[in-house]
């Protein structure tokens, strides 16, 4: 029996000491590939489709009417237009009062469902609505319907004469086309599609598809110096002052001054995440800490973003001096607003930094605010969601199960939408979308959901959409120019334990014109240079994650269709952070398998000196005597070793991009304790107030641990995808430096290398950029297994 995941219920405490959770037989969560039609039969232009399969769709354009019959003496109808196709039908909005009206709307149906050999326009009083009478009406035979092939010209509108039920000639004309194209055609987003039964018009909005730019983000760095001339209430005490700023829904407080006096000193920096346009103001109250829980505002000041400097590099940003207000009382009861001091502020908009809303393992984009519009691109991206199978019910209508579902892809600044498959466990989207990308590694993520908001208004008031599964992809894993098409199975894990919803079909390629600036990426550094030479603490991360996330929640959310606040959270992964027994032993798991490498050596040398293998022991012994008469041939050994190793597994390579592995995160072992841990709110609610201090504090300390662990396991992980293909550009480059390597090592003595090695060590400070060697940036660039964790 299906449930839906998005009920967060709080389990009860006999839930928790229940039996496992998963009695049901293993599921299968393997990445399958398949073979769509896709790419046959069509003209290759700019604006073909090709990596999805052609859909038939047959459009209905309703442009405006023109002199319609009056209703009455002096009156004119309130006409609207229904268009009926067999057993769909749609209908526009209705004009008021008006024998002129015009409408420029498009409805479409897929030519599988058309069950009518007639299409039929008919325009309408909104009184009419559900009778038979109407103004006029046209009609048009479906052999007879053109059929249309982007880039073609679009067809042109004509003015048709109306006629009544009979096939006689009424007053009034309306213009209209009517033609078969498919979902590249530039009517495709815009159209209301007729099968889309049950939804009213306030939720034909939200079955659409639709293209989202997310706000670009910025870094606001307040560097509160000093505050001069301050009046307290309380002039027997010394003051003890703080600053408090508010941007939007966030505070952020200083500490307080070690100078207890009217003239207060911080010299700190409070960090917020600035949108644009930038449309807020940032206020700063200056105050009095008098008792706990007891402030006293001493002075404020507004600053409009607008009027902030923006700094784009490392350089120095000028000071100011701004006004402190209050409103204090002055005769007769009036409030006036009154200087009551001045405060030093170092106040600027940093552009130098990539703003973090995504976690960095997942990132699908590094570049810095500053630099969006300057910085070339590499290569283009290119997406067709074709279709999912199997999806559970996530919801009943009519007394059975049934899934509107859509799929939601963000990469970059550029978020997509899929339009809604009303009713149907196998919905077909087959639409394609592009991205250009800056950087191989980064990762695309396509979620995919159940809309509970079709019927608008507040039929559905506080309901959310529900998840059905999320894919990653890391785009370096893919070979450039291929065509990937594969089935991904699509995971979630709720209280009850991890179930597959469905699976959802992919075609997904990526290509670059140069081969130059995409390697030279690799010795780049991941992130901005205002990254490593003004690194921002741990807390300041999270704090500005967790503001920019919030930040994007609420722009994306007042978008039309909406991308609504619990879809932003699942994509970017808010929450992730918070301690799991369960992640925490995946990452346990991922450091033992790397760790057993060394086994692997041991069990090896073992059998070198047991002569298990004769041949091998032999071969041994050689390479250790030519080391012995000739030294400097060692490390060319060692480096065609790797060489030798990283060409055999070149026939062993990945063929298919990494994805959710249920086993590799303990998804399908957790037991019912374990899952209630991790569904648990933060706060605790399962525990009285002493353990539940204690519980919490354990959740913070081991939530840092688990970190930790990740981290370690990521750089083991990247150590064994040096020569394993898994990112082939990654592997080609480490593979060409082995043979420099052993080159370089036949040919120059072995002294002369460590003592040049030595000497680079201990170079002069002046000699360093402050910046990552082109190795460690190599080396933090290659995948790891993080991206298939659950």
């Amino acid at each position: 029996m299906s449930q839906n995941p998005n009920q967060n219920q709080t389990p009860t405490q006999n839930q928790t000491q229940g039996p496992s959770p998963n009695p049901n037989p293993p599921q299968d969560f393997t990445v399958r590939e398949t073979s769509p039609n896709i790419g046959h039969g069509s003209i290759r232009v700019a604006t073909t489709l090709d990596l999805v399969e052609n859909m038939d769709f047959l459009y209905v354009r309703v442009v405006k009417a023109k002199d319609l019959p009056p209703k009455e003496a002096n009156t004119c109808y309130d006409p609207c237009v229904e268009v009926r196709l067999g057993n769909y039908n749609g209908v526009t909005k209705h004009a008021e009062n008006d024998s002129n009206p015009e409408w420029n709307q498009v409805f479409s149906l897929l030519r599988d469902r058309i069950q009518s050999s007639l299409v039929e326009v008919i325009v309408k009083d909104k009184e009419m609505m559900g009778r038979e009478d109407c103004i006029g009406k046209i009609a048009f035979e479906i052999r007879d319907v053109p059929r249309r092939v982007p880039p073609d010209s679009p067809l042109a509108s004509q003015w048709y004469r109306l006629e009544n039920r009979g096939g006689g000639r009424v007053r009034g004309e309306l213009m209209a086309a009517v033609w078969m194209g498919t979902q590249a055609d530039e009517a495709f987003p815009d159209a209301w599609h007729l099968d889309s039964a049950g939804v009213d018009s306030d939720g034909v909005t939200n079955i659409r598809s639709k293209v989202y730019l997310s706000p670009k983000l910025w870094y606001l760095r307040v560097n509160v110096i000093e505050a001069k001339e301050l009046e307290p209430s309380d002039k027997n005490r010394p003051p003890d002052v703080f600053v408090k700023a508010s941007l939007g829904n966030f505070v952020m407080k200083s500490k307080n001054s070690q100078v207890k006096s009217v003239n207060p000193m911080w010299n700190e920096d409070l960090m917020f995440v600035a949108a644009e346009p930038f449309e807020e103001q940032l206020v700063l109250s200056v105050e009095d800490k008098l008792a706990p829980n007891k402030d006293e505002v001493l002075g404020r000041c507004r600053i409009p973003l607008k009027n902030v400097e923006k700094r784009l590099e490392c350089g120095e940003v000028n000071c100011k001096w701004y006004t402190l207000e209050k409103h204090v009382e002055v005769e007769g009861g009036k409030k006036e607003l009154k200087v009551v001091g001045r405060i030093h502020l170092r106040v600027c908009l940093d552009g130098g930094y990539h703003v973090l809303d995504e976690l960095t393992q997942y990132s699908s984009d590094l570049r810095a605010t500053g630099n969006h519009s300057c910085t070339p691109s590499i290569g283009v991206l290119e997406l067709g969601i074709l279709s999912a199978e199997g999806l559970s019910e996530m919801k009943k209508k009519d007394g059975r199960g049934t899934t509107d579902a859509y799929c939601v892809a963000k990469y970059g600044q550029k978020w997509i939408r899929t339009r809604t498959i009303i009713d149907s466990l196998n919905p077909k989207w087959n639409e394609q979308y592009t991205w250009e990308f800056f950087d191989p590694c980064t990762v695309i993520t396509i979620v995919v959901f159940d809309n509970c908001h079709l019927q608008g208004g507040n039929k559905n008031k506080g309901e959310k959409d529900a998840r059905i599964g999320k894919v990653r992809i890391r785009l370096s894993t893919l070979d450039a120019g291929r065509v990937y098409t594969h089935s991904y199975p699509l995971i979630i894990l709720h209280s009850s334990g991890v179930k597959k919803m469905g699976e959802i079909q992919l075609a997904v390629r990526f290509s670059y014109s140069s081969w130059f600036p995409m390697y030279l990426t690799y010795v780049k550094p991941m992130l901005p240079e205002m990254h490593y030479l003004h690194p921002l603490s741990s807390f300041q991360q999270d704090s500005l994650r967790h503001q920019a996330t919030q930040v994007i929640a609420m722009r994306m959310s007042r978008a039309e269709p909406p991308v609504r606040k619990e879809v932003v959270e699942y994509m970017l992964d808010v929450g992730s952070h918070m301690w799991s027994m369960r992640r925490s032993k995946a990452n346990i798991c991922r450091i033992n398998e790397v760790l057993s490498v060394l086994g692997i050596i041991c069990r090896w040398a073992d059998e070198i000196r047991s002569w298990k293998n004769t041949f091998s022991t032999i071969l041994v012994y050689a390479s250790c005597l030519v080391s012995a008469i000739y030294p400097k041939v060692s490390l060319s050994l060692f480096w065609l070793a790797l060489l030798g190793i990283g060409m055999w597994n070149c026939w062993k390579r990945p063929t298919q991009p990494p994805h959710m592995d249920a086993r590799l995160s303990y998804a399908n072992t957790a037991s019912a304790d374990e899952l209630d841990e991790e569904f648990d709110t933060f706060p605790t609610s399962r525990q009285a107030d002493v353990v539940k201090a204690r519980y919490d504090r354990l959740r913070c300390i081991a939530a840092r641990m688990q970190t930790v662990l990740g981290d370690l396991a990521t750089q083991g992980e990247r150590f064994r995808s040096l020569v394993n293909w898994r990112d082939p550009r990654a592997t080609t480059l480490f593979l060409i430096f082995c043979f420099i390597a052993m080159v370089v090592c036949a040919f120059v003595p072995v002294k002369w290398m460590c003592l040049f090695t030595a000497f680079y060590f201990m170079r002069h400070p002046r000699f360093r950029t402050g910046m990552p060697s082109y190795p460690f940036n190599f080396f933090r660039r290659l995948p790891a297994k993080a991206d298939s964790l659950l």
